[in-house]
C-alpha cells in the first residue's frame, strides 16, 4: 500500500504533520520548517500526492499550495484496526486455551 510506504519516512510524517497543524502550504514554506532543501521537499511530497496524501492546489502564479487529504489515512487507520481487532481474538482464544489447560 503506497500510503503505508509514504508514512515510513519521517521526513514525510513531518510534511503532513505541518499541514495538518499550519494549513495549506507551499514548497518554500514548508522547506522553511525544516532543514532540507526545498528540491528535498517537493520530491518529498511528490510521493505523497502519488499516495494520495497530499493534494495539489490551483497555482498562484508560480505558487502551488499543497493541502492534506485525510481520506487514505483513514482508510488505513480502518485497516490496521481491522488487523488489531483480529489479533486481539486470537490472543484471547490462547489465553483460555491455556488458563483451561
Amino acid at each position: 500500500m503506497a500510503v503505508f510506504c509514504a508514512l515510513a519516512d519521517p521526513t514525510r510524517r513531518h510534511l503532513l504533520d505541518s499541514l495538518a497543524r499550519h494549513g495549506p502550504a507551499t514548497v518554500t514554506e514548508l522547506a522553511a520548517r525544516l532543514p532540507i532543501s526545498r528540491q528535498a521537499v517537493a520530491k518529498h511530497l511528490a510521493q505523497l500526492v502519488e499516495a494520495g496524501l497530499v493534494a495539489a492546489g490551483a497555482p498562484a502564479g508560480r505558487r502551488v499550495p499543497y493541502q492534506l487529504r485525510p481520506e487514505p489515512v483513514r482508510a488505513a487507520l480502518a485497516w490496521l484496526s481491522a488487523l488489531a481487532n483480529g489479533w486481539d481474538e486470537r490472543l484471547d482464544r490462547l489465553r483460555a486455551h491455556l488458563d483451561a489447560g
